[in-house]
């Protein structure tokens, strides 16, 4: 892909490095391609944007036409400033206070609630006044590292499905309006059995709540990130799952909206975190490429044991070497363990790819490092900054220093 090298280039010689660049393109193509794989059912996707928040990301999506799925007041507060509608933002946190359940509902938005100590309270506090969506935990175990599994017996997640009886008591004795249900299995789902299988016991938890509007399989899509890599067939899932529903909205008497929340799926393979090489170092094992960033930047390889592919954008045609890439920060930081790559020279300039999902979004100031600039690169090939590289101010910012000086000792 010449074209975005070149950009990539380009956009760390005006921005520096460490930066995480976001190709806009990217993400229009993948919410396209859900668009077009869903369409023969009336379906409505809500991005995660717990993947990647800043503000001018969201407000690319809002004008795709998305909504927004949040899981912390904040996540919703950046959403309406962004340009969401209330009535397009779903808010499913989880292990919340009540008190942020009624901030939520006070903004307006979708409430997705997983617990049923909440809901009882919901319901006795504001009875049917308020429709909310039950977020239920359907026992399935899938997904790619066991850390991104949401369905499983063991998981925190939602109102298990054994517990139905329990939960069909609430809403009778409080009266709470039910429009909708939720399931989320987990990340990187490549068998699309897997969301049939939830969409089966939704169904079935479905006929047990009269006044639904939606049923809502969450996501969990998975993206290549290596040549070869499988991804989520969707527009075989797309061609089932409204079979599925107009079979089964003959059963329930009216027509039912479809819910997704999106979210590695829209800007995974959109993002690229470029970084300089610093040192390489030869051991008596291992040739180390040392670069300007580390794990507080990228977490995902030492957190999930994630692959994330490595282009040399200064030598792409280079002889091959293997290298263990690591990164500056004191502890072991390891982004791929003898890896081929293209001859790597002090200062050559690396791009991580697939670094759009949960990479800025989980990074830290940790060994008092800043975290980089994001750039977006535009659909008409203009490089926007969207963030300012932390500086050294920013780390003192909040901080209240509290030591009085130290008097002068007598001589």
């Amino acid at each position: 892909m010449p074209n975005i090298n070149n950009s990539l280039r380009a956009a760390a010689d005006q921005f520096g490095t460490p930066l995480y660049v976001y190709d806009a393109t990217i993400i229009t193509r993948q919410y396209n391609k859900l668009k077009s794989a869903f369409s023969g059912h009336k379906t409505r996707f809500f991005y995660a944007c717990k993947a990647l928040s800043n503000v001018a990301i969201l407000r690319h999506i809002h004008g795709l036409g998305s909504g927004l799925d949040c899981v912390s007041i904040n996540e919703v507060r950046l959403g309406l400033h962004a340009g969401f509608l209330p009535e397009n933002i779903l808010f499913t946190p989880n292990s919340v206070t009540f008190e942020e359940l009624v901030e939520a509902k006070e903004l307006g938005v979708n409430l997705n609630i997983d617990n049923i100590s909440l809901l009882e309270r919901f319901g006795a506090t504001f009875g049917g006044s308020y429709p909310v969506c039950v977020r239920l935990n359907p026992h399935i175990e899938a997904g790619g590292n066991y850390k991104i599994q949401t369905g499983h017996i063991d998981s925190k997640f939602g109102i298990s499905i054994h517990q139905l009886r329990h939960l069909e008591r609430v809403v009778k004795g409080t009266g709470l309006h039910v429009k909708g249900l939720h399931m989320h299995t987990g990340s990187e789902i490549k068998d699309v059995g897997v969301f049939l299988r939830s969409l089966e016991i939704l169904f079935d938890a479905a006929g047990r709540f009269p006044e639904l509007d939606f049923l809502d399989l969450g996501s969990g899509f998975k993206v290549p990130y290596k040549p070869g890599d499988p991804e989520t067939d969707v527009a075989t899932l797309g061609q089932q799952v409204a079979q599925a529903f107009q079979t089964f909205e003959k059963e329930y008497g009216r027509p039912l909206e479809c819910w997704f929340e999106p979210g590695k799926y829209l800007v995974s393979e959109s993002g690229y975190l470029l970084v300089n090489v610093a040192v390489v170092k030869q051991t008596t094992a291992t040739v180390f490429a040392g670069v300007n960033s580390g794990f507080n930047h990228l977490i995902r390889p030492m957190f999930y044991d994630s692959y994330h592919h490595i282009s040399n954008l200064t030598n792409p045609k280079g002889s091959e070497r293997l290298y263990t890439v690591v990164g500056n920060i004191c502890e072991t930081d390891t982004f791929a363990w003898d890896r081929l790559l293209p001859e790597i020279h002090e200062n050559d300039l690396l791009a991580f790819h697939n670094a759009g999902a949960y990479g800025f979004e989980m990074s830290s100031s940790f060994n008092s490092r800043t975290r980089p600039a994001e750039v977006l690169l535009q659909e008409d090939g203009e490089l926007r900054l969207i963030r300012k590289r932390q500086t050294f101010e920013d780390l003192l910012a909040g901080q209240v220093d509290v030591v009085a000086e130290v008097p002068a000792q007598p001589a």
